[in-house]
C-alpha cells in the first residue's frame, strides 16, 4: 500500500490527541472529586470489553490463529477489537503478521531499532516511532491481500473492517448511554462518555503500544529469538498478559503467553474459560520440554 493520506494522518493524530486531552480534563475533575463508583465502573468494564477485543480478538485469534471458535464468535471478538480504535480488524491483523515477518529489521512498521541513529537522541526517537509516531507513517500500510488473505477473503470480516468509523462511534454510544440509564441524567451521559469512552480508549491504546515500544526495549530475555523482544513484568496485567512479549515472540502461535506460573497472564485464564464451556478449540499450547529446547 503507499503512503498515507492527510486524512488518514489527521485521523490518526485525533485518535491520539482527544483521547489525551479528555484524559488531562479527567485528572482534574478526580483531583475534584468530580467522579463517581458509576463512572469507574463503566470506565473497567469497557476497558476490559476493548482490550480483551485486542489481546485475545486481535492477536491471539484473528493474527496468529492460537485457537479456533466459531464464526459468530470470531466475529464478537473482531467487534470489540474494533472499538479499542486501533484500526480496521484486517488492518490491524496484517500490520501485525508483517511485525513478525520482519521484527526490528527494515519493513517492521513499529520497531524502536529501525532507521534511528545512535546515541540518546536515537533511544527516544526509536522509542517514540515505535510507541505513537507509527501512526503517522506506517500504520494500516500491511498489504491485506499478502499478509492476511484469510481475513481478506471472509466476506464478515470485510464488513466489519468496512465499518470501522461505525464502531468507533458504538464504542463511545454505549458508556455514554450507560451512564444516562445508571443515573437518569444528562451529567451521567457525559462523564460515561467521558471515562468509559474517551479515557478508556487513552489506557487501551498506551498499554497496547508500549507492547510495541517498551517491549522490544526494556525487560528480560531468556529464549534464542532473532529480534529484541522482552518480557516486561510491570506491564502484565494492565495488558491482559501481551507484555510477556518475548515468549510470544519465541513461540508466536502459544496462546499462553505468561509460560511460567508467576507470569499473570489473564488473556490466556480467558481463553482456557472459554475452552471449558465449548466456544474454544484446538488451543495451542508450549510444552515445558519445548520451552526448555528453545531456551538453550
Amino acid at each position: 500500500m503507499g503512503e498515507m493520506t492527510r486524512i488518514e494522518k489527521g485521523a490518526n493524530l485525533g485518535a491520539v490527541v482527544v483521547p489525551f486531552i479528555a484524559t488531562l480534563a479527567a485528572i482534574v475533575l478526580l483531583w475534584n472529586s468530580l467522579v463517581t463508583p458509576t463512572d469507574l465502573a463503566i470506565a473497567a468494564v469497557m476497558y476490559l470489553l476493548t482490550a480483551v477485543g485486542i489481546t485475545v480478538g486481535f492477536h491471539r485469534l484473528l493474527t496468529h490463529r492460537s485457537f479456533q471458535t466459531a464464526k459468530p464468535t470470531e466475529y464478537v471478538f473482531a467487534i470489540l477489537g474494533s472499538m479499542a480504535v486501533q484500526g480496521p480488524a484486517i488492518s490491524w491483523v496484517a500490520d501485525h503478521r508483517k511485525h513478525h515477518a520482519h521484527t526490528d529489521e527494515e519493513g517492521d512498521p513499529h520497531s524502536p531499532h529501525v532507521g534511528v541513529d545512535g546515541g540518546t537522541r536515537g533511544v527516544f526517537a526509536g522509542l517514540w516511532h515505535a510507541h505513537t509516531g507509527w501512526l503517522m507513517s506506517t500504520q494500516g500500510r500491511a498489504d491485506w491481500k499478502r499478509y492476511a488473505p484469510d481475513l481478506y477473503e471472509d466476506r464478515g470480516m470485510r464488513f466489519i473492517s468496512r465499518h470501522f468509523v461505525a464502531l468507533v462511534y458504538f464504542s463511545l454510544a454505549i458508556p455514554a448511554l450507560a451512564g444516562f440509564l445508571l443515573t437518569g441524567t444528562l451529567l451521567g451521559a457525559l462523564t460515561g462518555l467521558l471515562w468509559g469512552g474517551l479515557v478508556r480508549v487513552f489506557f487501551v491504546h498506551h498499554i497496547t503500544w508500549s507492547v510495541n515500544s517498551v517491549c522490544h526495549f526494556l525487560g528480560s530475555r531468556r529464549f534464542d529469538t532473532d529480534d529484541r523482544s522482552t518480557n516486561v513484568f510491570w506491564l502484565a496485567l494492565p495488558s491482559l498478559g501481551e507484555s510477556w512479549h518475548h515468549n510470544h515472540h519465541a513461540f508466536p502461535r502459544s496462546a499462553v503467553h505468561g509460560l511460567k506460573r508467576w507470569e499473570p497472564d489473564p488473556s490466556a485464564l480467558i481463553i482456557s474459560a472459554l475452552e471449558k464451556v465449548g466456544l474454544a478449540r484446538n488451543v495451542i499450547r508450549i510444552s515445558p520440554e519445548r520451552q526448555a529446547e528453545r531456551a538453550r
